[in-house]
């Protein structure tokens, strides 16, 4: 190991360099916000310049509902909810919730559709939050969507559990995890099996129903996840998702008809309000955790079951459908919290920088008579006043809240700016402050005017209004300061977390340059005239797929801009291989492969692979042929197969000719996890009627025993080599042994996880990668060697660190949040488990585009290029390690140009959407190539004393 260490003190150098940039620079770009300890309590309303409720049993407002429900339908599109008459064209999938349309049809005044707009990024997780608490999200907590902590700052259920109010949950778990021990009754269903569309949906609605007849709860939750699920592995334009909504839309017929049964004088049901709501959207795949339109608006449908006035029409922003009589209003979901707080009587969350809606409001507590056709009288006219006195006592209250500590000491947005990264500027404040004492001063002499007014609405409702307006303006500030500010960076980390970067290439390149000068190796051309042609095309498309990632547009089609690098690579050694009439075959197979590749990232960027659907969903998609006619079904099912006979049978033949030990049982292991795959794929097969047992057996018990196979295989090859030494003194022979053993005990993971078109990616790289390395150093043929130095081309490692790129595209996922494959996480599991599904999901994301990558590099050294053949053995184990030492370089620079880009981006419209998730992956694929290398390293150089001899490495090192 004396050896390894030698050259491996510069891989750890660089990767805890890595580490230590990636961490500063983290720290400065990415938004984390420290929660706040502090609550709001009924008593504090005493030190606000607003008028106290008269009735002794309210804390902050007046409850004007007694029973809430609220019904989370996960994933909710605005226009799964909006008419098909509000968009261009009409989908399959509008219309489906005909009843909350014909509701808001029939009672326009009591029953609304909001487009409700979520703050990115649109994680469950953070909705949820940020529905409670009434503040922005930040992106570090889309880490925890899948073990979601407890929720510390105050909230709008932690508001109602201290005043008395009985809260029953029913549906997502995830509500218990952020609230434990908050609801009096809670029925939690577990929901992270992406492919289970129907369980928290039928507790939900085993429950829902008859909890509408119980007085046990003031206020019920209840959150179904069918559509999410759906959207995730089906996509939005499918079967399951049509039957979800319809299934959906029985449901709410019910729960409305049951409540409308339940609403006149005196019954259970009389003064209760109904919210039907998303907590995101969805893209058309079925994805979610960015910032698109489709991802960040979604709908609320409110109800009320009282004959509602309509509103002022100073307050209505609807736009109409006059056709169907319905209208529709919006509302950013940052309103949420504090509006309902308002409606049910309940201090308003401390943190919440939202506005009570005065839409939403208006639904529960209108009184007036504004219809067109009749005389206003002065009671209509005494409760429209009202109704403005007590609306704009709830903004006061609101802007209060936002404004002033309890203590009457602070501001709590100072409080808030304090305990984040950045904060709030000296001129934020004043300018703050300088709305809120006009605002205050306003309602002084409005409180004046009415308390001595002689009974004329003429005088005191402009007044209000202007009051109202005052505070709305002071609302609306504060929330867009708070949002810019949220966005806010502290450059001088992320400029440090840059400079390590540098400093990290910098090293990098100097442990090449140190390889290159101390052991007879070269990157210039076998000539002396200069640097040779592979080391200048590699600069040159490194520098190019470097400055693409400035670009949004770039960032989109990456898998497509890395393989048009890849088909470049490809002509110019097509044009070599024409040149000396030497490997045309292979240049040939290579370009076409690319082209096969570019089909390939064609599909997955069209639809994500989810497992076994993804051959029957998208497998003839490019040609434009239905799944339905039965050659293109059969080709479907029998081709993956095929493809991993092919897979299995060059693994035979390579145990059968140079390979002996452990390594040979490793690759057997292999050669049935293969088939045990094949046996998984036909269990699950439209085609084949297969017996109970089988497809019972198959579902889950034939993955868990390919990962037990796989543990074994990787356990073997760790241990085992401790103990004995090979008796081989063929470096080649050994290293292509070794590369063989740990590729195929990956490999049978990585395929079951990635579904049918693992198979055929798992053939289409080992035909590429024989292509490259056959291909490589045909440039260097064109002229004369030199005897003594080994002539080194950068050129086939930039192509297997494109083709690297090329394949994570081609396996169905893309560098943001929504590019995750989470059903993967669930093959050979129903339920979530925290570490084993993270552990699958990662395989599953960075398979081929990392693990298989690394562990094939040694591919350029284990066989000899047919045009250098003179290489000493003691060179083997250097050109190894240079190799990776060129790949981590070329990551490295990839990963520091997107840090680059997106502190040069930060400003972007599309920052959280698109630059910053391509950023955390990019930094974690460094990271882990990184520790993959480390791994590698000591894997491969395990015994090389052995095999070449301590004395001719001593001398060489």
């Amino acid at each position: 190991m004396w050896g390894w260490w030698r050259f491996g003190k510069w891989t750890v150098l660089i990767t805890f360099l890595h580490i230590i940039a990636i961490l500063i620079f983290t720290k400065g770009f990415l938004l984390t916000r420290t929660e706040l300890p502090h609550s709001s309590h009924c008593s504090d309303l005493s030190q606000s310049p607003c008028h106290s409720s008269p009735s002794s049993s309210s804390c902050w407002t007046k409850p004007a509902v007694d029973r809430l429900i609220i019904i989370v339908l996960d994933a909710l599109r605005f226009d799964f909810v909006a008419p098909s008459s509000f968009f261009e064209e009409k989908q399959p999938w509008m219309d489906k919730l005909e009843v909350l349309q014909r509701m808001a049809s029939e009672n326009p005044s009591s029953a609304k559709i909001f487009k409700a707009i979520a703050d990115p990024p649109t994680t469950s997780l953070q909705r949820l939050k940020g529905l409670t608490t009434g503040a922005l999200p930040t992106f570090i907590d889309v880490g925890n969507s899948f073990g979601a902590p407890a929720i510390v700052e105050d909230n709008f259920i932690n508001q109602l559990i201290q005043n008395g109010k009985r809260v029953v949950m029913m549906g997502d778990d995830t509500w218990t995890q952020l609230f434990p021990n908050h609801f009096n009754k809670s029925y939690p269903y577990p929901s992270f099996n992406v492919k289970d569309l129907n369980t928290v949906d039928n507790g939900c609605i085993e429950h829902l129903l008859p909890s509408l007849y119980q007085q046990d709860w003031d206020v019920l939750i209840a959150h179904f996840l069918g559509v999410d699920h759906a959207g995730h592995i089906h996509g939005v334009d499918s079967t399951p998702m049509i039957e979800k909504l319809e299934q959906y839309n029985a449901v709410l017929e019910k729960v409305i008809k049951e409540l409308q049964n339940q609403s006149g004088p005196g019954k259970l049901h009389e003064n209760s309000l109904l919210l039907v709501m998303g907590d995101h959207g969805q893209t058309l795949n079925g994805d979610h955790g960015g910032g698109s339109p489709e991802e960040v608006e979604t709908s609320i449908f409110a109800m009320s079951f009282k004959d509602l006035p309509s509103l002022p029409s100073e307050f209505d922003s609807s736009s109409c459908e006059p056709s169907k009589n319905i209208c529709i209003s919006s509302i950013p979901q940052l309103d949420f919290a504090v509006t309902v707080s308002s409606l049910l009587g309940v201090p308003f969350p401390f943190g919440s920088i939202g506005r009570v809606n005065p839409e939403l409001y208006a639904l529960a507590v209108c009184t007036w008579n504004l219809d067109d056709d009749k005389t206003w009288n002065n009671q209509d006219q005494t409760k429209l006043e009202e109704w403005f006195q007590n609306y704009a006592n709830v903004l006061c209250i609101n802007s209060w809240q936002i404004t002033l500590a309890s203590s009457n000491k602070g501001i709590r947005l100072d409080i808030a700016a304090a305990s984040s990264v950045i904060g709030f500027s000296s001129e934020d404040l004043f300018r703050i402050s300088d709305l809120y004492s006009k605002a205050d001063e306003n309602w002084s002499y409005t409180k004046n005017l009415l308390s001595y007014k002689n009974g004329s609405s003429n005088t005191s409702l402009p007044v209000l209004k202007r009051q109202i307006v005052a505070y709305s303006n002071f609302l609306s500030y504060v929330a867009e300061l708070a949002r810019s500010k949220w966005t806010e960076f502290n450059l001088k980390m992320m400029g440090t977390g840059i400079g390590i970067m540098l400093l990290s290439l910098y090293c990098h390149t100097l442990a090449i340059k140190k390889l290159n000068k101390s052991y007879g190796v070269s990157l210039l051309s076998s000539r002396d005239s200069g640097i040779s042609f592979g080391l200048m095309l590699t600069f040159f498309m490194v520098l190019i797929r470097a400055g693409s990632l400035l670009s949004n547009s770039y960032i989109l089609k990456e898998g497509k801009a890395a393989n048009f690098l890849l088909a470049t690579t490809g002509i110019m050694t097509l044009r070599y291989s024409f040149i000396k009439n030497k490997m045309l075959i292979e240049a040939a197979i290579f370009l076409l492969l690319t082209f096969i590749f570019r089909i390939a990232i064609e599909v997955g960027l069209y639809k994500q692979a989810a497992t076994s659907q993804f051959m029957s969903s998208s497998s003839s998609w490019m040609l434009g042929i239905s799944i339905s006619q039965s050659l293109w079904t059969y080709m479907a099912e029998i081709v993956p197969i095929l493809a991993l006979i092919i897979l299995g049978y060059f693994l035979y033949k390579s145990i059968s000719s140079c390979c002996w030990g452990i390594p040979k049982y490793v690759i057997m292991g292999t050669i049935l996890s293969y088939f045990l795959i094949a046996l998984h794929w036909i269990s699950e097969s439209n085609i084949l009627d297969l017996a109970h047992f089988l497809k019972g057996f198959g579902k889950n018990c034939i993955p868990r025993l390919v990962y037990a196979i796989t543990l074994v295989q990787l356990s073997l090859l760790a241990i085992v080599p401790m103990f004995s030494k090979e008796e081989t003194s063929n470096c080649r022979g050994s290293l292509f042994v070794k590369m063989m053993s740990i590729l195929s005990a990956c490999s049978s993971t990585i395929i079951i996880l990635q579904g049918k078109q693992g198979a055929l990616v798992a053939l289409g790289s080992l035909l590429a990668g024989y292509c490259m390395m056959r291909l490589q150093g045909i440039e260097q043929h064109t002229v004369s060697g030199t005897a003594g130095i080994s002539i080194l081309d950068p050129l086939p490692v930039l192509q297997w660190s494109l083709l690297a790129v090329c394949l994570l595209f081609a396996s169905g996922h893309w560098c943001a949040f929504d590019g995750l494959r989470y059903g993967a996480a669930f093959v050979g599991f129903d339920e979530f488990i925290l570490i084993p599904q993270a552990i699958l999901l990662i395989i599953d994301t960075f398979g081929f585009s990392h693990i298989l990558s690394v562990f094939g590099l040694p591919l350029f050294v284990a066989f000899p290029s047919p045009f250098n053949q003179t290489e000493h053995k003691s060179l083997f184990p250097i050109k190894l390690f240079w190799i990776f030492m060129v790949y981590g370089l070329i990551t490295a620079i990839t990963a520091t140009a997107t840090i680059l880009c997106v502190t040069i981006q930060r400003r972007h419209l599309m920052v959280w959407g698109l630059f910053a998730p391509k950023f955390v992956f990019d930094v974690v694929g460094l990271i882990l190539t990184d520790l993959l290398i480390f791994v590698a390293s000591i894997y491969y150089f395990n015994g090389v004393e052995d095999r070449i001899g301590n004395a001719e490495l001593r001398r060489l090192w």
